[in-house]
């Protein structure tokens, strides 16, 4: 047989057996596309209210002169006077510095001249962290006593925040569920599964006391009345729900 015969002949061969190899071949199922999954986003928020158990006092010592090292100096030897007045009256707080300026004064003059220094003025600011909120009186007037003749700011909070937070958190999630089976049920469906929960963080609101000025007189039988009251931890969950129709 001829060579160009015979190649042409193993040619056709080779088409023949692809051709029948794809056609016993078994055909491949498609994936089919996945079907839309129904849901319902919902909200749910909770507010704890909790009794504070600590206290945190701010409590300045404000002093003037005519040169910044005396102004300086002065306010040193109140702040000690204070910082050990307030350490007999509670013996368990926390004492720290949060703040410390010391500044020049000015006069200010009509005519848009320069101003002019008339001294300085420095300022110690000493947060008081208290566990035992019945002797905020104590500690404040004490305070005063010694020489602070500031108190900025008042912030009741807690102890241990985490429980309180946790607690929040249920109910709010405990809510968000509620909420997205009375939808569905409204909608002739029913919940399948939880498909997300997102969460902002539990935010707890302090309680303010503002005094401004300290008093300058104080006595140990009638010490400065301070209320803590109650303060606020709220939460917000928003869940995601795959929900599908409710049999018949």
């Amino acid at each position: 047989m001829p060579m160009g015969c015979a190649l042409g002949n193993m040619r056709c061969l080779v088409a023949v057996m692809l051709a029948c190899a794809v056609a016993v071949a078994p055909a491949r199922a498609q994936p089919s596309p996945a079907s839309p999954v129904s849901s319902i986003r919902v909200t749910g928020d909770a507010k704890v209210t909790a009794r504070p158990d600590r206290v945190q006092i701010d409590i300045g010592v404000s002093t003037r002169a005519a040169q910044s090292q005396e102004a300086a100096e002065q306010n040193a030897r109140q702040v000690d006077a204070v910082l050990a007045a307030v350490r007999k009256a509670t013996g368990a707080a926390v004492l720290k510095t949060i703040s410390y300026t010391l500044n020049p004064t000015y006069q200010y003059h009509p005519q848009g001249e320069e101003p002019t220094i008339t001294g300085y003025s420095a300022l110690n600011v000493v947060q008081v962290t208290l566990d035992d909120l019945a002797r905020i009186g104590t500690v404040i007037d004490s305070a005063t006593q010694a020489g602070a003749n500031h108190v900025q700011g008042i912030q009741f909070t807690l102890r241990d925040q985490d429980a309180v937070r946790a607690e929040a958190l249920r109910q709010a999630a405990t809510r968000a569920r509620a909420e997205a089976d009375v939808l569905a049920a409204a909608l002739g469906l029913k919940v399948v599964r939880v498909l997300s929960v997102e969460e902002n963080s539990p935010r707890v609101v302090p309680v303010r006391a503002y005094m401004g000025a300290a008093r300058a007189l104080a006595t140990a039988a009638a010490p400065t009345p301070v209320e803590a009251g109650t303060l606020d931890v709220t939460a917000d969950v928003m869940l995601t729900v795959e929900v599908s129709p409710t049999a018949r």
